[in-house]
């Protein structure tokens, strides 16, 4: 087992500081002073506070899809490796608080143009190759439009974790999710993904 640099274990703890006090709620200073390293180690590995910000967002961006891998090595078929996606989506997206999210946009603008490029580059190729095999191996009906479905599916993601919409002291979250995703997948599926998609809902 490869132990982790020092970088990648200040990347790991910076991100927890992130997700206990907000991004904002943190001077550079007390980052420093919280990771238990010298000011002269510190900058040696990030040039400052933005380029910290940049540097957790791409190590963790790494770390979900290593995490993806190992998910699509426990379920083979196109139909529930969608659902497992999207459900380790809305448990990462639950452990950031949604104000991290707009700290990013308004003050890290080079962080909240990595975000959107993944999604871009890896989250929509993603959802679109599983549709595309799905249809390939007749779980998912011939005649959707792959584009549109997979911009409802992750659109879908936000909706499930507006807690304006679905407020959690209201509605449990798993319960949203099969309502959402089960009826929708089922309508994008043939008689076989329809199997599939029921049997997975029913172990959940």
């Amino acid at each position: 087992m490869t132990t982790p640099s020092l970088q990648q274990t200040l990347l790991e703890e910076t991100q927890l500081l992130f997700l206990q006090h907000g991004i904002s709620g943190l001077s550079l200073e007390r980052i420093i002073q919280l990771l238990n390293v010298s000011p002269a180690t510190f900058h040696g590995m990030f040039a400052d506070k933005d380029d910290l910000v940049l540097q957790v967002a791409r190590y963790d961006l790494e770390r979900q899809k290593k995490e993806h891998t190992a998910l699509f090595t426990q379920v083979s078929s196109p139909v529930e490796r969608i659902l497992v996606l999207l459900q380790h989506g809305i448990g990462e997206m639950q452990k950031v608080p949604g104000t991290n999210y707009r700290e990013i946009q308004q003050e890290h603008p080079a962080t909240w143009e990595l975000l959107m490029d993944h999604l871009t580059t890896y989250s929509y190729p993603q959802i679109q190759g599983l549709l595309n095999d799905g249809i390939l191996q007749k779980q998912f009906r011939g005649d959707i439009n792959i584009e549109l479905v997979t911009k409802i599916i992750l659109e879908q993601l936000h909706l499930i974790l507006n807690p304006v919409v679905f407020p959690p002291s209201r509605y449990n979250l798993a319960e949203v999710f099969r309502s959402v995703y089960l009826y929708y997948i089922r309508g994008l599926c043939t008689e076989e993904g329809i199997q599939v998609a029921a049997a997975h809902f029913s172990r959940l």
